[in-house]
């Protein structure tokens, strides 16, 4: 899964511009861009950048009428301003969905974000007017559901990205006043209705994966936490259980939608597999300390029972899709060593087995950076040969302040990792007089 698909609409209006200066055909660049699945003649069309700006620009008109009504709010006669604000957001949405159908779907949408928050504004002056505010997260709440129908209509990325965020801010407050948000997957199912039948939206993607995985960890949490009376998103050592093994099925899913025919479920592979790969390198930096190892068999697993169920069913899903992504071993290993960790930490209550757990991550550590190296190497992929050699640099330094005062102990790691970093140079240059190098 090349990193170039993320930047292919770049990679169209380059070669137009090479077609200008002369340097390739314009069927040439035709090919190239056939071969990432991207529009050569539409790489003019409005880019991200202009469409950010128009809904940015949408946001504060928006801003600019409800501070002016809100200015003027104690002066205003209470009918006037129920009607006022009524009128304003009806209008707005009418003429949206006017110029959606028949001039310009994209400026519609900019409209109806701009009809959205002038809905959202209704609501909390509404409220102010009849005194109406029990349950505050209520109207951020209908906030987010009054977006859900226009989102479903236009199959917009961006007014489905809004409903989601609000919801996100409905799930934070409800959390935080002690009551389960039931309603909450009804919006990931609306980001992921858009991201399979609508445009493309890296955004919203990985809001929608946040979204998913924050409603699924706070539902644990919230089914382990049985009689205590703390209120908030209390996170248990179980959670952390799970979210290892929510990525190891995420990278797997990656590669399962990378074979998938469709180039947006291949663009949505790619972004997927950068992620996961970067978690589980910053998963392993922290737990290539001690410290946190000695915390994890320190704490109490008072729900594993639960946790081995939930692990079970994620890993039976995962390994499912790993057949026909070819990803079987991979996928078996990382669920093996999850396991072997989990069964370690949360069984014995000898903490000195945190050195030994620490020594096995940072040998992880190092093979994922070597893996890294020669994945890039081989592929000619830079992300991962640089990240590959920035994991491996990031272990030495780490390592060095570990070993402060033990100058043979940092010489010998020192040592090892020049060999290490040698041994890939060479290899890279034995490959690339071979012409494997792509």
């Amino acid at each position: 899964m090349r990193l170039i698909r993320l930047l292919k609409h770049d990679l169209a209006r380059e070669a137009r511009e090479w077609v200008a200066d002369g340097v390739i055909s314009e069927g040439q660049a035709e090919l190239i861009c056939t071969r990432y699945e991207v529009d050569y003649h539409g790489a003019h069309q409005r880019a991200l950048g202009y469409n950010l700006l128009v809904g940015l620009g949408y946001l504060f008109v928006g801003l600019a009428v409800i501070t002016l009504i809100g200015a003027n709010w104690e002066e205003i006669p209470r009918a006037l301003r129920m009607g006022g604000v009524i009128v304003i957001t009806i209008g707005t949405q009418v003429l949206a969905l006017r110029v959606y159908l028949t001039r310009d779907p994209r400026a519609g949408e900019g409209l109806f974000l701009l009809g959205n928050l002038f809905f959202g504004a209704a609501i909390i002056l509404i409220a102010q007017i009849y005194h109406l505010g029990e349950h505050m997260p209520d109207g951020v709440f209908w906030w987010a559901l009054g977006c859900v129908p226009f989102a479903l209509i236009t199959r917009s990325p961006w007014l489905a990205g809004q409903a989601n965020a609000l919801a996100l801010i409905w799930f934070f407050l409800q959390v935080n006043l002690g009551f389960y948000p039931v309603l909450f997957p009804l919006f990931i199912l609306v980001s992921l209705y858009v991201l399979i039948w609508g445009r493309a939206s890296i955004i919203l993607l990985l809001m929608s994966i946040l979204s998913a995985g924050l409603w699924l960890e706070y539902s644990l949490a919230e089914l382990w936490r049985s009689q205590t009376q703390r209120f908030g998103f209390d996170l248990f050592p179980e959670n952390l259980a799970v979210a290892v093994a929510l990525f190891i099925f995420l990278y797997v899913f990656a590669h399962w939608l990378a074979r998938r025919p469709s180039p947006t479920a291949r663009d949505y592979a790619s972004v997927i597999s950068v992620w996961c790969l970067r978690f589980a390198l910053i998963a392993l930096l922290i737990y290539s300390f001690e410290q946190p190892w000695k915390k994890l068999i320190e704490t109490d697993w008072h729900h594993r029972y639960t946790m081995w169920v939930v692990i079970a069913a994620i890993g039976g899903i995962a390994l499912g899709l790993a057949v026909p992504a070819r990803r079987l071993l991979a996928c078996g290993i990382q669920f093996v060593a999850l396991v072997a960790s989990l069964l370690l930490v949360s069984i014995s209550d000898n903490t000195g087995l945190a050195v030994y757990l620490q020594v096995a991550t940072n040998f992880a550590l190092i093979g994922s950076g070597i893996w890294l190296i020669l994945r890039g190497i081989y592929a000619g992929i830079s992300h991962y040969f640089f990240l590959g050699v920035m994991a491996i640099l990031l272990v030495a330094l780490l390592r060095y302040f570990d070993l402060m005062g033990d100058y043979v102990g940092a010489a010998l790691i020192f040592i090892l990792f020049a060999g290490l970093l040698i041994g890939a140079a060479k290899y890279w240059r034995y490959h690339q007089n071979r012409g494997d190098l792509r």
